[in-house]
Order: structure tokens, then C-alpha cells, then sequence
């Protein structure tokens, strides 16, 4: 019986055996949602576009900068001069690939105020972000809510996934108790990143989400993937076991406690930057064009640009010499370049926009 005409864009994946005709329809029906559009979100968004995954929900709080582009596959030099947040530029970009599909891109924090209501009616959710904190927030969502999620991480020429079917599988927390310190753990910013490596673990998290939005969650892969790119070297780690040997605040005890804020910080060093995310509990919605048109007239502000999405704009840095380069977004956030320490940024955000 030949393939329905819908699917004849798809026909060398639906001739793959493990997914066929009905995988295919299944994948086409589905809603994923990427967390973060940055080295890995790009990589697997692309994927699952291409794929032909019926609605993707692209989440993503940055704007694109020229230090992206070596491993960010979505974005191009046209997209740092118009200044784009990521999700704008990744819906862009991706209705370009795929228009037989729904793309919306979200520009904001994904945060326990809001992550329940952006993952609403995902098949799955596949992690892009670059900090534990949020993992664990989305980890919380997903575990209530039983929405198979696929974790992903990556920094200098090490990558590491694992693919999480709530009430299955061992959960993040089951595996990480609790996040790491702040700088305990090595960045993009302190290690860098090999430019490839976000290609192999980005694209393993679309394999993994691919299952299950062709409805094969019997196929997923129930190890913790480690790998090193530069030495070659790869372990799969036995997890199967953790979710029954522990007693898990979240998967087993049901204790959201990330979900319900108490464990979340407003303000966040960012990954790969020397930069600073402030997210006020109390913003409301900011409107772009008057609050440009009042940093106009600050005798230290310079360099004011906006657009419908954000206004940046200079100020001198609180560091002998320094200068802060603020990006504040329509929903109150800003991101604070310039310096990693949140306590100055908290300063200088209360300053200049005054929320």
C-alpha cells in the first residue's frame, strides 16, 4: 500500500523499518517542545523540523551573538546584526526548512512560574538550556505532569544525555541529587566548547525524542550517555536500577520542590559569557519603545537600540573600567553583560530600569 502524499517528504525516514508508515503519521501528529535554543536546542530543533514533528515549541530567554555561530546551526551573521533573541530566529529559520509544520518560537525564562503552562500538550520535551537549576525545574514538570523529557548537557569536548519516561526510568534527581554549587562545575565560559560536540548530543536527544513521537518509548535507551569527542572515549552507564534502589523526593516521593520556586535563584550567571540573567519576581510586561525613549536621555547611557523584541543599551560597569552592556526583554528581564557577579547586576538593573 504506497504512502499517503503527506508523508512523501518523510519517505527515506518512514522506509526505515523501526519507525514505517504509522511512526511517521505518529511523529507528524506530535508536539515537542525544546528547552533552550542555544548549541544544543539548535541541533535538535533542526532535527525534529526536519523530521517532520507536527508543532515545535522553541523556548529560549537570549539573543543571538557572533560567539554562537560555531556551533549554534540555526543562526547566521544577518541575525546578530538585527539583534534576535534565539527563539525568534530559530521559528525564523526553521519555517524556512519545514513549512508543512507549526513553529513557534517563545522568548522567555523558563522558570517554575511558567514552565507548566509552556509545556502544556507536549509529547516531549527535549533539554537545551545550559543550567542545572532549569533542568531541575523542568524536571519537576515533566515527573507531575508524565511527559517524557531527554536531558542533554554539554561543555568542552564532554557531552552527556539520558532519556526519562516518568514512572519508567530513573528521573534527573535520581541520578543528580541536587545541582552542583555555583562554579563548581566547569562551563563554556571557564572550559570552552568543541564545536562539533553540541552536533552529536543534540542530535542523540532528537533520536531519543523521535521515539517517542513515533510512539516507540520501548526503544529508548535506558543508560546515562557519556562521552569525550577529542579522546574518543564513550560510556553508557547502567541507571535502570536507581529510580527503585533510592527514595526520590521527586519521582518517588513526589516533592516538587524546584517546580514550587523555594530552590530557584532570580538571577543566573550564564553560560559561556561573562554575564548575568535578572529575572524580577514582580515584572509585569515593559513597554520597549518608552523605556528607550526614556534611556535616551540618561547622561550615562549610550548605544540605545530597539526593536519589537528587546532594547539594549550601554552603561558604565560598577568594575574599575568596566562597561555593562544591558539587553531587557518585554517581559522585565535583562541580561546584564559585563560582569558575573549577580549582586552588581541586581544593582544596576534597579538603576536603569527600575522594575
Amino acid at each position: 500500500m504506497p504512502v499517503v502524499s503527506v508523508l512523501d517528504r518523510y519517505n527515506r525516514q518512514t522506509l526505515f523499518s523501526a519507525i514505517g508508515p504509522q511512526g511517521q503519521q505518529n511523529i507528524c501528529a506530535a508536539t515537542a517542545v525544546v528547552a533552550g535554543c542555544g548549541a544544543l536546542g539548535s541541533v535538535a530543533a533542526n532535527a525534529l523540523a526536519r523530521a517532520g514533528v507536527g508543532r515545535l515549541r522553541l523556548i529560549d530567554r537570549d539573543f543571538v551573538e557572533e560567539s554562537n555561530l560555531h556551533r549554534q546551526v540555526l543562526f547566521d551573521e544577518q541575525d546578530c546584526r538585527e539583534h534576535l533573541p534565539k527563539a525568534a530566529a530559530a521559528e525564523r529559520r526553521l519555517r524556512l526548512i519545514n513549512s508543512a509544520i507549526s513553529v513557534t518560537g517563545l522568548v522567555t525564562d523558563l522558570n517554575p512560574a511558567n514552565v507548566e503552562e509552556l509545556l502544556q500538550g507536549a509529547c516531549v520535551v527535549v533539554d537545551g538550556t545550559d543550567n542545572f537549576e532549569t533542568r531541575f525545574v523542568l524536571n519537576d514538570a515533566c515527573v507531575k505532569h508524565g511527559i517524557p523529557w531527554v536531558y542533554g548537557g554539554a561543555v568542552g569536548s564532554t557531552g552527556m544525555t539520558m532519556t526519562i519516561i516518568p514512572g519508567q526510568t530513573p528521573c534527573l534527581r535520581c541520578i543528580f541529587e541536587a545541582p552542583p554549587p555555583h562554579g563548581s562545575a566547569p562551563t563554556c565560559d571557564t572550559a570552552g566548547i568543541l564545536g562539533p560536540l553540541p552536533g552529536v548530543i543534540g542530535n542523540w536527544e532528537a533520536s531519543e525524542a523521535l521515539k517517542i513521537c513515533a510512539g516507540r518509548r520501548d526503544a529508548v535507551n535506558a543508560c546515562l550517555l557519556s562521552l569525550d569527542l577529542w579522546s574518543g572515549e564513550i560510556q553508557r552507564l547502567n541507571i535502570s536500577a536507581a529510580r527503585e534502589r533510592g527514595n526520590c523526593p521527586c519521582c518517588k516521593q513526589h516533592k516538587y520542590e524546584f517546580l514550587e520556586g523555594g530552590r530557584v535563584s532570580t538571577s543566573v550567571t550564564l553560560c559561556g559569557r561573562n554575564a548575568v540573567q535578572i529575572n524580577p519576581r514582580l515584572a509585569g510586561l515593559v513597554d520597549l519603545q518608552q523605556l528607550a525613549a526614556r534611556l535616551q536621555s540618561g547622561a550615562d547611557i549610550s548605544h540605545v537600540l530597539a526593536n519589537k523584541f528587546l532594547v539594549r543599551f550601554n552603561v558604565p560597569g560598577a568594575e574599575a573600567g568596566a562597561l555593562y552592556e544591558f539587553t531587557v526583554f518585554a517581559d522585565g528581564r535583562a541580561i546584564i553583560k559585563g560582569t558575573g557577579d549577580p549582586a552588581r547586576a541586581r544593582t544596576a538593573y534597579a538603576k536603569y530600569v527600575g522594575l
